[in-house]
């Protein structure tokens, strides 16, 4: 597979399947019953999945910050220095920052 089919495929990989194939990826080498080039070859495919799960959670995590920042662009925090949840626009609902 070619450095662009590796990059095309990662996007389209989702967070749950990348840490499910990883996860058995890491069973299989914890058996030590592979050829060194098929160990090889798992672990590689390993390392770019641990990445993929890396990139993925970083970005969901960019986009929690973008959700709870204020209008300052500040993360918005309550009175115990914790990140401060909203509900969501119409929910009628009072959040629990809500005093």
């Amino acid at each position: 597979m070619s450095a662009a089919e590796t990059k095309d495929a990662d996007r389209r990989e989702s967070f749950e399947n990348a840490l499910q194939r990883l996860e058995a990826i890491v069973q299989q080498l914890e058996k030590g019953e592979l050829t060194l080039e098929d160990s090889l070859k798992l672990y590689e495919e390993g390392i770019r999945l641990s990445r993929l799960c890396h990139e993925r959670l970083e970005e969901a995590e960019g986009r929690i910050e973008l959700l709870v920042k204020n209008a300052r662009g500040e993360v918005a925090i309550d009175r115990d220095g914790r990140p401060r949840k909203r509900p969501f626009a119409g929910s009628g609902e009072p959040g629990p920052d809500a005093r």
